[in-house]
């Protein structure tokens, strides 16, 4: 799987330079996320103190747009703080840009995989449950949810180095008890319940791994059947032999959506207390003057962002789980070419 893009000199390219690409393209990303937070300080604070305009209001209304969609930090040689903006419009062109060449990547992933598999394939005799399907589909799904989920995990990592800085910094801000005593409080408190979260996670989808994998089975047994049907439509393809099949579809949807929705309960319930823990936390800051309302919208940005980092598995675990199950399945299909394949022979004479 990774052996046929990463360690052959025909996609080594494609590889190692595409992947460098993709990273500065994030890392750019990021960054600008960063200036957004800055953003977010000031154009907040300008919102709290919009009383102190209603003398002169046409000042403050000229401020609040210039902040949105003023041009200001062009004009006047890049001096002062972009509007949103001259932020934001880099921010979606790149990202259109990244999503497009990482699906070009995962692609050609999937090619590498797929003609490394073919030609070894093609001297087994002693075949594998499915194989036809693991070419075909299991290459393309695991390249497409590896260049999903890896794309997040390098933008995660990025994130983090960019924002753990800022959320220490903002921790010298809290001003609860015990808490506020803790240095980088903030910080340790994102990474305790993500960390906590996935365990959670871990133990409430502990049997979704094993149901996706079973699940793939029945659908590669069924469909099997209806590929062979093409081809004799007496012998393949009966309804009685179909319906056994689907029932057995049926069955295994049916216990693995259940499984899922109580662990969509759990993962919904975790999200939306997340939303307000930055605000339990700083809140108080607010009524006693410690914080203002921008750094406090910075506050609850920059502690997602970290969280977002840290918590990346946990939001991702049903697609974790089935990548799991998929790896299996090629797993699987590697180690029966690597038993059973024969090696292609130069010549006649060849023993």
């Amino acid at each position: 799987m990774f052996h046929s893009f990463y360690k052959t000199k025909e996609w080594a390219f494609w590889a190692y330079g595409g992947g460098a690409l993709l990273i500065l393209c994030l890392w750019m990303q990021v960054e600008m996320s960063v200036a957004i937070n800055t953003w977010y300080g000031d154009f907040y604070n300008l919102l709290q103190t919009a009383a102190d305009y209603k003398d002169k209001p046409d000042e403050g209304i000229a401020l609040f747009f210039s902040k949105l969609i003023g041009f200001d930090y062009l004009i006047n040689n890049y001096e002062g703080q972009p509007s949103f903006l001259i932020i934001a419009f880099p921010y979606v062109l790149l990202a259109i840009i990244t999503n497009w060449f990482t699906r070009i990547y995962g692609l050609r992933w999937r090619e590498a995989m797929t003609f490394n598999f073919i030609p070894r394939w093609r001297t087994v005799e002693d075949e594998i449950e499915g194989a036809s399907q693991r070419i075909q589909e299991d290459c393309n799904r695991f390249a497409r949810i590896v260049e999903s989920l890896g794309l997040q995990v390098v933008r995660a990592i990025m994130t983090l180095i960019a924002f753990i800085p800022i959320l220490w910094d903002f921790s010298s801000k809290v001003d609860i008890p015990i808490i506020r005593d803790i240095e980088g409080s903030l910080v340790w408190g994102s990474l305790l319940v993500s960390v906590g979260g996935l365990l959670i996670s871990w133990l409430v989808g502990i049997k979704l791994p094993g149901l996706e994998y079973n699940n793939q089975r029945v659908e590669a047994a069924f469909r099997k059947d209806l590929v062979l049907a093409e081809d004799n439509k007496e012998q393949y393809a009966k309804q009685e032999t179909l319906f056994e099949l689907f029932t057995g579809i049926r069955f295994n949807y049916h216990r693995l959506y259940w499984h899922y929705g109580y662990f969509d309960l759990w993962l919904n319930i975790y999200d939306q207390f997340m939303v307000i823990v930055p605000y339990l936390i700083m809140g108080p800051g607010l009524f006693t003057g410690l914080i203002t309302l921008g750094t406090m919208v910075q506050i609850s940005n920059a502690f997602q962002k970290v969280h977002g980092g840290f918590a990346l598995f946990l939001h991702n675990w049903t697609t974790i789980t089935e990548l799991r199950s998929i790896y299996r399945r090629l797993h699987e299909f590697e180690h029966n070419l690597r038993r059973f394949e024969k090696p292609v022979l130069d010549s006649p004479q060849s023993v």
